[in-house]
């Protein structure tokens, strides 16, 4: 049986451009043993993609290599299986690519129940919502009361970030680069306050959200907010740095905030990556179910359709373009 993949041929400049890839047509092999043959239905787009793609082996995960099928996880039916862990008709969820098919030893697969919806399952018990809880409840360590800002507010990990915080009693305020996300956020969400970043008034706005300061400042996107938050910071407080998407597409990224006020403050500032803590997924992959259970966890998925579509797709991610989390149906 033949089916599509899209490899890594070049890497990326400033931008993600279609050059980069070579859309391929392959055979699907015949199983060893305690392999499976997996049929992908939705595949994740994230904006760590864009380091995946570069040539720096000093970074969390090493960088998709060129010939490569590009890497991403997904949701995907097991069709054939000679893996005694999987049988046909489960759905997994992982690392998979971008690709219609793909064989599998079960490495970093996940089984999912019947009733959760792929949706759900790339919007809340992936990357997404792995990624706002290692970093809000793991690092952040959020205390009742407290104030957090998330810059970012409307992506895949900034919603959940938020949603989070909300369910453990924090006063949550948001930014992003609508007054439809402004929206979304408050009206849907429960996010006590959020400010569009583009807002001429951005600081005004930004002090009269946070009348007590800020304790956790959850960091998605870099750019001015970044400034006018870290001077707004308490004793104490917890900057957890999740990405720094203004940068990523610029030759020259924006200079940081001067340390003196982390030592005025006592300031925690951490940066993670999800690959050090796949050992805790289980783990979070229960807390989260319970929010998602418990209604105290929405989400909204942009969705794309067909393989192909990913490679141009992939820039909504670094324009604002995309409204929820950016997935890919196959």
């Amino acid at each position: 049986m033949q089916y599509k993949a899209i490899k890594l041929v070049k890497r990326p400049g400033l931008t993600i451009t279609p050059d980069l890839f070579e859309t391929v047509t392959l055979e699907t092999p015949e199983l060893d043993d305690q392999q499976m043959l997996l049929k992908q239905t939705h595949m994740s787009l994230d904006p760590a993609m864009k380091g995946w793609m570069s040539a720096d082996r000093n970074s969390y995960i090493p960088p998709v290599e060129l010939g490569e099928v590009m890497r991403s996880s997904g949701v995907a039916e097991v069709i054939e299986s000679r893996n005694d862990k999987f049988s046909v008709g489960d759905r997994v969820v992982g690392m998979i690519g971008w690709t219609e098919y793909a064989v599998s030893t079960g490495a970093g697969l996940q089984i999912l129940p019947p009733d959760v919806p792929a949706e759900a399952v790339l919007c809340v018990l992936s990357l997404p919502g792995l990624t706002a809880y290692q970093g809000l409840m793991e690092i952040g360590k959020p205390k009742a009361g407290e104030t957090l800002v998330v810059s970012g507010a409307a992506g895949s990990v900034g919603s959940m970030v938020g949603q989070i915080a909300k369910a453990e009693g924090l006063r949550v305020v948001g930014t992003a680069g609508s007054a439809e996300k402004c929206r979304w956020l408050e009206d849907e969400l429960g996010f006590d306050t959020a400010i569009n970043y583009k807002s001429d008034d951005l600081y005004k706005q930004l002090t009269a959200a946070t009348p007590d300061g800020v304790d956790l400042y959850f960091e998605n996107t870099g750019g001015p907010v970044q400034h006018m938050v870290y001077g707004r910071m308490n004793a104490h407080g917890r900057i957890i740095v999740c990405g720094m998407i203004a940068d990523y597409n610029t030759d020259k990224p924006a200079p940081g905030p001067n340390w003196l006020n982390m030592i005025r403050r006592r300031l925690t500032i951490q940066g993670f990556a999800m690959p050090d803590h796949w050992d805790n997924v289980p783990a979070m992959t229960e807390k989260l179910s319970a929010y998602l259970m418990g209604g105290k966890i929405k989400y909204r998925a942009h969705t794309l359709d067909g393989l192909e579509s990913a490679i141009e797709g992939i820039n909504l991610l670094f324009t604002g373009g995309n409204t929820g989390k950016l997935m890919v149906e196959l």
